[in-house]
């Protein structure tokens, strides 16, 4: 949520509520991709450039595939105009997604080398560049864990410089991740 929300909420939660409760059930029905790219067409009807970034990578965590959110906005042309998809696709742009990329789009789930493993210690984490993306690596003995540098709530790239012993920390609402599971610890509720 913005800042703003936030605010809101915490002065006012009790007339808030029924509307976020509304909001809830109404996609109670719905396979997670349906209600994620139906939520995402929203953001883009409004134009609520937070709450795109936000959905855009929901959906793509819950398994819509970059096309199907291209074909989603396309088959809201009727709603949304060219104005609002060109205004989609700029963000897309400025974001940087590598599997938004023209070149990457349509291709298939493939292992990638990422790092030579003398190059990382156990118990240790390396920030790493791979190919179009960039990663969080973490070694627990002949175990390693990868995650995307990018936060799950807004898309911010987190830096290096955000890891403090086993916390990574987003530098935009300080959402704090533990990097032995990816999972959120502080603020948010979304995994690496």
């Amino acid at each position: 949520m913005s800042d703003a929300l936030n605010y809101l909420v915490a002065v006012r939660g009790d007339a808030l509520g029924h509307y976020f409760k509304f909001l809830k059930d109404t996609g109670k029905h719905l396979d997670p991709k349906t209600r994620d790219l139906i939520s995402v067409i929203t953001k883009v009807h409004s134009q609520t450039e937070g709450g795109f970034k936000q959905y855009l990578l929901r959906a793509l965590r819950d398994g819509c595939t970059p096309m199907e959110i291209i074909d989603a906005l396309l088959m809201a042309f009727p709603a949304l105009g060219l104005a609002k998809i060109v205004w989609a696709a700029e963000i897309l742009l400025e974001m940087d997604l590598p599997e938004f990329k023209p070149e990457l789009i349509n291709s298939l789930p493939q292992w990638r080398d990422v790092m030579a493993v003398a190059d990382i210690a156990d118990g240790g984490v390396s920030r790493v560049d791979c190919g179009a993306r960039t990663v969080f690596v973490y070694r627990e003995g002949e175990g390693y864990k990868v995650y995307d540098s990018h936060c799950p709530h807004q898309v911010t790239n987190i830096p290096h410089l955000a890891l403090e012993g086993k916390t990574l920390t987003c530098p935009k609402h300080h959402w704090k991740f533990d990097i032995t599971t990816g999972q959120c610890i502080e603020i948010g509720k979304h995994p690496l």
